[in-house]
Formats: structure tokens, sequence, C-alpha cells
């Protein structure tokens, strides 16, 4: 196995976060370090990924501003996202391989780290509980209605829709190294949606705290993370 480290930074600015990610890739790409694992949580804040579109953001400046919301357009994947405390936050930094000409990986490589991230949180939430899937043209991990059922919060229609529990949007640098990654609800403040259309899709979005009768703390969450991480991609501490 390969071997890789995992960093727990706790709560971190977004833009810190991003600085320090670009900095480790960096070090990886040159054999300075080894794969890493960034687990974290962010304060409020708002990213739209390189297929953004504006019109996805619903709150205005002075919403934003009195719910204490950052917004940063950034180069990952995917449409707009919220992160914020209670979500627990991954962003593996990982050798791919090397770029073809065109300084991309082959598109089967790429949809195979995404897909092989989505197995990760299926595999965590199992253990913590919860059934959750894949669903065909889409990213991300999702949980059926008959799941989120026990959702008190949910609106009764949303309750017959598949409902969004992990996003996942990712970036390749040139050097062939990933960067950004995956999103977990466990227990964050979910009126925080309200404020956004999630990755352009007007479906319901739930957290560990909607499913489950005792929310597992973050620690336990970061263990089995942790621990479904290292299967699937085959790597050793």
């Amino acid at each position: 196995m390969q071997q890789y480290v995992i960093s727990d930074l706790g709560l971190i600015e977004y833009e810190k976060a991003w600085k320090l990610q670009g900095e480790y890739a960096a070090e990886i790409a040159d054999g300075k370090r080894p794969p890493t694992l960034l687990l974290l949580q962010h304060p409020h804040v708002y990213t739209f990924g390189r297929k953004g579109h504006a019109e996805n953001l619903l709150w205005g400046e002075e919403q934003l501003k009195k719910k204490g919301i950052a917004v940063h357009w950034v180069d990952r994947g995917g449409d707009v996202t919220y992160h914020g405390p209670g979500q627990l936050v991954g962003y593996p930094l990982l050798p791919l391989g090397k770029l073809n000409t065109e300084n991309k990986l082959p598109q089967a490589d790429y949809v195979g780290y995404v897909r092989k991230l989505e197995k990760t949180l299926i595999v965590a939430l199992m253990r913590l509980g919860v059934v959750a899937g894949q669903r065909s043209g889409l990213t991300g991990v999702w949980v059926q209605p008959d799941v989120h059922s026990r959702c008190q919060r949910c609106h009764p229609e949303d309750k017959e829709k598949p409902a969004k529990i992990a996003a996942i949007g990712v970036k390749v640098d040139a050097r062939g190294v990933s960067r950004h990654g995956f999103a977990l609800n466990v227990n964050p403040d979910m009126e925080y949606w309200d404020g956004i259309i999630a990755c352009g899709l007007s479906e319901p979005v739930v957290s560990l705290a909607d499913l489950l009768p005792i929310v597992p703390s973050m620690d336990d969450v970061k263990k089995e993370i942790s621990s479904a991480f290292r299967e699937v991609f085959e790597l050793d501490t």
C-alpha cells in the first residue's frame, strides 16, 4: 500500500485552506510530501465551481452580510455549494498520474477518481447507519426517499425524491495532483441551503442529523471516513 497522511485542520477559513492545498500539492508533485487527506470544517461560505451560474445564488448582498457568508469562485468542477460548521469537508491531495499532451488525465481516470470518492462516502455512511448510493449521470452521494422519510424539517413533497447528503467537486492540477474534494453534511445549520440552488439542482439536501436518532460526533465521522478512504484508495498511514 502507498503511504499517505491525514491532516485534521479543524475550523479553517476557505481561502487559507485553498492556499494550503496549492502549497501541499506542489510538494506532493515534487516528491517532498506523501499523498495527503485534509479533513476540516469551514466558516459559512458559498463556493462556485467552473460550471457555476450566478443566478443559483438566491440571497442578495444584505442577506449574505447578515448571515456572515463569504462567496468565492474557485477552480473545482461543478456549480455552487455551501460549506459551514457541522459539515465535514475532505480535500484529498493525491498524485493521480502524468497528464497527456493536452494536460488532462484520461477521462476514465478522472471519472474513476470521482467514483472512488463517492464509494468512500457510501462505505463510511453505511458504517454510521445510513444507506446511501450514487445516481446515474450525477456526482455526489444520495439517500433514497424511504431513508430520509423521518426528516422532520423536509417538505412533504421532498420526501418523495432522493436527497443529497454529500457533494463532490474536484480539480486535477497541471501536475496531476487532485485538489478540492467532498463535503458530508453531519449536523450543519441546513437553513443556509435556502440561499442557493445547490449544485444547480432543485432537489432536497439532508444531513446525518436529519436521518439518525443520535447524531454521531464529528470525531466518529472522521474516523469512518478515514478508514473507508484508506480501504477504497488502498493507502496506508
